[in-house]
């Protein structure tokens, strides 16, 4: 099995690469996705979220309203401090059970875990090959401002209380040009599993007596 982390800035692009990974037949575990699983109605997780940050959290059906939420965590880093510790454990229990179904289903695959805070969380060495999608962080705020209707001081707060570019270039294997146009991103992806690809024939042609 091939165990790639990818990762980028909000608004980089990372999706739109994670989306062909799994058209080229990848395994996607995207934190996301499990993040909301962690404080789905009826969790545990959400009851924790709630006890931490008070039923104005919640939404009128009783789930999590992420605009109330997010708003006051992008705000405040020790909110976002007490979320995560709520939520990424759970992520992280929920991505090794999704990763050990695909090993499971096929020994040789590909699987991508899609997490936007892997350099934040410092799992940057638990993978083969670390991806990072990257676009300046102006660029990313005029794509939120532009592409998501947020105002531009939240804009800022959100791209702010990621990792810095740099921090997140050193850590990278292998970066992805996220500032041209989606068909760009999805041809570097391209490029990048044929790659991938060569290494994983030769270490089957290794291990074959």
């Amino acid at each position: 099995m091939q165990r790639i982390g990818l990762t980028g800035g909000i608004a980089a692009g990372k999706s739109v690469a994670a989306g062909r990974f799994a058209e080229l037949g990848a395994v996607v575990i995207d934190a996301d996705v499990l993040a909301r699983e962690a404080v789905a109605p009826g969790s545990v997780g959400l009851d924790e979220v709630v006890e931490a940050f008070g039923a104005h959290v919640l939404a009128a059906d009783g789930t999590l309203d992420r605009v109330a939420l997010g708003t006051l965590v992008f705000a405040d880093a020790d909110a976002r401090s007490r979320l995560e510790a709520i939520v990424h454990p759970v992520v992280r229990r929920l991505a090794a059970e999704r990763e050990a179904a695909a090993a499971v289903r096929d020994h040789g695959a590909v699987v991508v875990h899609d997490i936007p805070l892997l350099v934040e969380t410092g799992q940057q060495d638990d993978f083969h090959v670390l991806v990072v999608v990257h676009a300046p962080a102006l660029l990313r705020v005029e794509r939120l401002v532009r592409l998501r209707g947020l105002a531009r001081a939240e804009a800022e707060a959100r791209v702010g209380a990621q990792a810095g570019d740099d921090e997140r270039l050193a850590a990278a294997d292998v970066v992805l040009d996220g500032t041209g146009s989606d068909g760009d991103l999805r041809a570097a992806v391209d490029d990048l599993w044929a790659r991938l690809a060569e290494e994983r024939d030769d270490e089957l042609a290794s291990e074959t007596p």
